[in-house]
C-alpha cells in the first residue's frame, strides 16, 4: 500500500532509538536492546547509530557493558534535528513533482504537500527528546 507522506526507515529508527536512549535509566543501551524494542535489524540499527555517534547526538562505549548514551542534553535535541541528520534539511517545495512551470491551470495538489510538510516541520521542531521522558516520582 502506498503512502502519501512517509518517513524513511532510517529516520524512523533514528527518532525512535533516540527517544529510547533518552528514556533509558541505565547509562548504556546496546544495539541488541534497541533492535528488540524497535523491531529493526541489528545491522540497520548499527548503521543509524554510527551516524548519530558521528554527529555527537550519542556517545558509544565498547565492551560487554557498553552501549549508547545521549551526547547532548535531551532538552537540546529536537525530532527535527534527528530527522534532518538522517534525511538532510527538510525543504518546502510548492510542487511535489518539482515542476518549475505547471502545465495545468490549477495545481492538482492545491498546496496540500507544502502545508503538510510545513506542519510536520513545525511539529518536529517543537518536540524535544526531553518531552518524551516521564519524570520518576
Amino acid at each position: 500500500m502506498a503512502r502519501i507522506v512517509g518517513i524513511s526507515e532510517a529516520a524512523s529508527i533514528a527518532i525512535h532509538v533516540m527517544v529510547i536512549i533518552a528514556k533509558s535509566e541505565k547509562n548504556n543501551t546496546n544495539v541488541k536492546t534497541l533492535s528488540e524494542l524497535t523491531g529493526a535489524s541489528k545491522n540497520h540499527i548499527a548503521k543509524v547509530m554510527g551516524r548519530l555517534v558521528k554527529s555527537n547526538f550519542v556517545k558509544s562505549t565498547r565492551g560487554s557493558s557498553g552501549g549508547f548514551m545521549l551526547g547532548k542534553p535531551a532538552n537540546k535535541i529536537t525530532l527535527l534535528n534527528i530527522y534532518e541528520l538522517i534525511e538532510g534539511e527538510m525543504t518546502l517545495n510548492d510542487c511535489p513533482f518539482e515542476n518549475h512551470v505547471c502545465p495545468l491551470d490549477k495545481c492538482l495538489m492545491n498546496g496540500i504537500v507544502h502545508k503538510v510538510t510545513t506542519e510536520l516541520q513545525t511539529y518536529f521542531a517543537s518536540q524535544k527528546l526531553s518531552d518524551y521522558i516521564t519524570p520518576t516520582a
